[in-house]
């Protein structure tokens, strides 16, 4: 396919659809030719926003298996809701075995699956229809991570060593939807859905640079997990009000805080360390990413809300509500910096040419299905750790079928304290 453009089909195109849509705009090798969202509505916006960009002349399909028999279509990203992955993965796959199309390749948001079960049915699934496949991380793919790394390693590690630190966070006032609290829909609550990225980019940049993932290898992992913020009377009636009564996080919370300290040895057997944490309650201009690595002779920071411009609104300048300064946005007036290409910053733009680079030449992705099921096995660990109190060996019995109590709609750490 080396000389050819790829047609991309998506499957879900809410707010996370939406991103990846917008990063296309910096793919110039492939196009937007197929949508399925089960809103038609929605996939109708999608639609045009795919026009007004110029990235694609996409066909809005009745079903996963029509997007998937499309000819135009050449691979598909996988943007629905946690609950629904493993089951739409299994249409494709149906798809592409009975001969109703055919597809090089299929990308999944994170997290791969709301467990390990799930996430090792999935890298199986890709299998068993010979479909290369790519995990859309996109964290990883931050033009400041990138750039980053390799000066770290080219100039610090070169000279002085390698680095031995890295800390992530990914922090923020809380997700958009109601299914992402709800923790038998989503798998957990923060730390399913946001220490996946603070995980995983932590350990690429303590890897060197065309290294294979299995060069650190997890020994321990230590985690904790609370609801610091949401389990509040007031919090408590925000939830349910925006669920229309089905968030009860007086009996059924998820947790809004976790902190996570993995323990790995690389090659030659010296000690690495990752320190992670993602919450709910930061409430500040809106979207806050974190990262730091540290080496034997110097160290690395970034920080998302310092990358653009800033603005001030004075107290008169009022307006409606939006995000168009930086995600999850919490505030109109003030001091507020600008993230003035969020696509990029985060890694969309960048995750997505490597996905559509790897599957047109006919290459599985640096980033692929074996990564999100070792993210998957990490997570499900750090709930056991925060679970029992304890540090865990990795990788722990059972864990294959571990499903986490926050997840069976059985932890409240009220009834606990």
């Amino acid at each position: 396919m080396a000389d050819r453009r790829l047609g991309v089909g998506f499957i879900g195109t809410g707010f996370i659809g939406q991103f990846h849509i917008r990063s296309f705009v910096g793919v110039r090798d492939a196009d937007i030719m197929g949508i399925f969202d089960t809103d038609r509505k929605t996939a109708e916006r999608a639609a045009m926003m795919v026009h007004k960009l110029g990235v694609g002349e996409p066909v809005i399909h009745d079903s996963i298996t029509d997007l998937v028999a499309d000819p135009a279509v050449d691979a598909v990203w996988i943007n629905t809701p946690n609950f629904t992955r493993l089951e739409v993965m299994q249409e494709i796959v149906d798809a592409v075995t009975s001969g109703k199309g055919e597809l090089v390749g299929v990308c999944c948001e994170k997290p791969l699956g709301r467990n390990v079960s799930e996430a090792r049915r999935m890298l199986e699934l890709a299998g068993e229809a010979g479909l290369l496949d790519g995990y859309l991380e996109d964290q990883l793919f931050s033009p400041s991570v990138q750039r980053g790394k390799t000066i770290i390693w080219d100039r610090g590690a070169a000279l002085t060593g390698r680095p031995f630190l890295a800390r992530s966070a990914e922090e923020h006032s809380g997700p958009h939807m109601p299914w992402f609290w709800e923790g038998e829909l989503q798998g957990g609550g923060v730390l399913n859905d946001m220490m996946c990225h603070s995980v995983e980019v932590a350990r690429f940049l303590l890897t060197p640079p065309d290294a294979p993932r299995d060069i650190l290898t997890p020994m321990k992992v230590t985690a904790h997990t609370s609801c610091l913020k949401w389990q509040e009377e007031r919090y408590v009636e925000h939830l349910r009000k925006m669920s229309d009564g089905k968030l009860d996080y007086a009996n059924r919370p998820a947790e809004d805080y976790a902190r996570g300290v993995i323990e790995y040895r690389d090659d030659e057997g010296r000690e690495l360390i990752v320190e992670v944490t993602t919450s709910w309650c930061y409430v500040g201009a809106g979207l806050r990413l974190s990262m730091e690595l540290l080496g034997p002779e110097y160290s690395m920071a970034i920080n998302s809300l310092d990358a653009g411009p800033k603005v001030f609104f004075s107290r008169n300048v009022t307006g409606p509500v939006g995000e168009d300064l930086v995600e999850k946005q919490n505030a109109e007036t003030g001091l507020m910096p600008i993230v003035s290409d969020e696509e990029s910053e985060y890694g969309y733009t960048g995750e997505n040419r490597h996905m559509v680079q790897s599957f047109l030449a006919g290459r599985r992705p640096s980033e692929n299905f074996s990564d999100g099921l070792n993210v998957t096995e990490l997570l499900m660990t750090a709930y056991m750790s925060a679970e029992q109190g304890t540090t865990i060996t990795f990788p722990p019995p059972d864990l294959d079928t571990f499903i986490p109590a926050v997840a069976r709609g059985e932890w409240n750490p009220k009834e606990q304290s």
